[in-house]
């Protein structure tokens, strides 16, 4: 038996290093395998007792496949061997998980690199780059598809018509088929699209100044100049835009709280994929057990409901979800196909576009309210751009096609997009199937088939050799055209908080309009300070603004920790 128990598991370990894991190769590989030898043996010699040849069996096995795996890992004849990297993250991917769990990600890869150099191990077989010039051949229009950590993100819906689990754009690993499912998000986003879309953001966006202002009002009853929670109703905030664009409105949060725990579901809901991602193979089984996958599944059931009644409201708004459905009147799918990929769709409008524009506009009014130099030079500017104030409700009057045309309201926003990027750390890649690999252009890296690679926005925005002095400070002059005594270091081509490529944030051009109006509206219309620190020094408030990043969780797009409690006050 031990011969055999020990060729099993090399053998075993063999199919692996060739060949990506399921969960039913896995299940075979360390469930069913070993037990062949045993149940032989007891079935041959009758005198050994079953339980103790099962559980030698079993012992043997899975000391032999790890100690093969362990040693060929760390071993010089490894196709990754010659990249530096902590021994741990060479031996297995559960350092990995482990770091999740903790949502520090971003931070352990940056600080890896530092280490390590722009080019680090971080799995048994992955890589991390922080290098411009790999950013084309990995993400752009040639470059490499998804890799294995989609697989783990991949939500399989419980009776889903498709097998293979496609069941968004965000995680489809083939490239053809992407380029088919992107084709109706082109079409969601064109110019025309923008124009109707910026009328809800607009209308939103006042709501949220009408809401800032009451609550200002309520904090200054009888002089008890209680705090606002910024993060909270910018939060509400987004919520509301993407549920208007997805379904033509269903949330309603700045009205109505966050009563039926939507939101807060989602956010908890956003820790299982986030550990899957690393080890992928195991996403079937844990999504398929029904404790563990409850919040996804309530998740799915709102997007089918909320579909239901869009579809059948037959209303001519042309929202995001009136542009993913026309085209589907065109194609070959049937009702229920059509349906799920539109609540697939629907959903990843509201995951993708909701908790990242709030964490972004939570972020850079923090960092302006730490900064009061920067926060001053963005009101005059916009003080200048928009004197007029609207005879009716009183407030300044914000146009949004002037906003694109303001340098320093856009500097401000790419400055807090380059320290706090949406997706902070998984931009996965890995070469086709069937291509022996990948020579990364003039880098001469070679990523070997089998092997995934990762560039970290985070990682690289902070790079010195891209953006220096001072890469990780908030200095929005940094993206400004001469007249400073500073001469800024800054690499545009270093600088991919949409990501890059054909599989980039297809709502870039939304996300950064609705950055614009809120941020204008919200500076133009509002004295803010960071509670309590009204008359506080510069350490104060830059410690106000490190205490918040350093809340931030990685749960592949940035989670906000600790509330931005704010003293506001209406200039109305």
């Amino acid at each position: 038996m031990l011969q055999s128990q020990v060729l099993a598991a090399v053998l075993s370990h063999y199919w692996f290093r060739n060949n990506e894991p399921t969960i039913t190769t896995a299940a075979i590989s360390l469930l069913i395998l070993p037990l062949c030898s045993p149940l032989l043996e007891v079935t041959l010699l009758t005198n050994t007792p079953r339980l103790y040849a099962i559980a030698l069996g079993y012992l043997l096995y899975y000391l032999t496949l790890s100690t093969s795996i362990i040693l060929y890992r760390i071993s010089p004849f490894h196709p990754l061997a010659k990249h530096p990297g902590p021994l741990l993250c060479k031996i297995s991917k559960w350092t990995g998980v482990w770091v999740a769990i903790k949502g520090n990600s971003h931070q352990f890869v940056k600080d890896l690199h530092l280490k390590y150099g722009p080019v680090v191990r971080v799995g048994p077989n992955e890589l991390s780059i922080v290098d411009k010039d790999v950013i084309p051949p990995i993400l752009g229009k040639n470059g490499m598809p998804r890799g294995p950590l989609w697989d783990g993100r991949r939500f399989h819906q419980a009776n889903s018509l498709n097998e293979k689990g496609y069941d968004s754009i965000i995680d489809v690993r083939d490239n053809k088929i992407h380029h088919q499912l992107r084709k109706d998000w082109n079409i969601a986003f064109n110019s025309t699209a923008l124009k109707d879309y910026q009328e809800l953001v607009e209308a939103r966006g006042k709501q949220l100044r009408d809401h800032l202002h009451a609550a200002s009002v309520q904090s200054k009853k009888g002089n008890a100049n209680e705090p606002v929670d910024f993060s909270e109703w910018v939060t509400h905030f987004s919520f509301d835009v993407m549920g208007d664009l997805a379904f033509g409105g269903c949330f309603e949060l700045m009205r109505d709280g966050d009563a039926q725990g939507f939101r807060r579901g989602m956010e908890e809901g956003i820790l299982l994929p986030c550990i899957m991602q690393h080890i992928p193979w195991i996403n079937p089984l844990l999504t398929s057990i029904p404790f563990i996958s409850a919040k996804m599944q309530v998740f799915s059931a709102f997007g089918v409901l909320e579909s239901e009644k869009r579809m059948a409201a037959h209303t001519k708004r042309e929202d995001l979800f009136y542009h993913l459905v026309l085209p589907g009147e065109k194609t070959d799918r049937s009702d229920a196909e059509q349906l799920e990929l539109i609540v697939s769709n629907s959903l990843l409008t509201i995951v993708a576009g909701s908790d990242t524009t709030a964490t972004a506009l939570t972020a850079i009014f923090c960092f302006l309210l730490s900064s009061p130099r920067v926060y001053r030079t963005l009101r005059a500017e916009l003080e200048q751009a928009f004197p007029n104030v609207c005879a009716v409700d009183g407030w300044p009057e914000i146009e949004g096609d002037t906003l694109v045309t303001l340098p320093y309201l856009n500097a401000a926003i790419n400055e807090i997009m380059r320290l706090v990027p949406a997706v902070p750390t998984h931009l996965q890649r890995a070469p086709e199937p069937g291509s022996g690999g990948k020579l990364l252009g003039e880098t001469k890296i070679f990523i070997p088939e089998g092997t995934a690679v990762c560039i970290p926005p985070f990682a690289l925005h902070r790079d010195p050799r891209y953006f220096s002095p001072d890469p990780d400070a908030f200095i929005p002059e940094r993206w400004l055209d001469g007249g400073e005594d500073v001469i800024y270091t800054t690499n545009r081509d270093a600088f991919i908080p949409f990501s890059y490529g054909p599989a980039n944030c297809a709502g870039k051009a939304l996300a950064m309009a609705e950055l614009r109006y809120t941020v204008a509206t919200l500076a133009r219309c509002f004295d803010m300070h960071h509670y309590g620190c009204k008359n506080a020094g510069p350490k104060e408030l830059q410690a106000k603004a490190s205490e918040w990043t350093a809340s931030l969780k990685d749960r592949f797009v940035f989670e906000k920790g600790t509330k931005l409690l704010v003293e506001i006050a209406s200039r109305k």
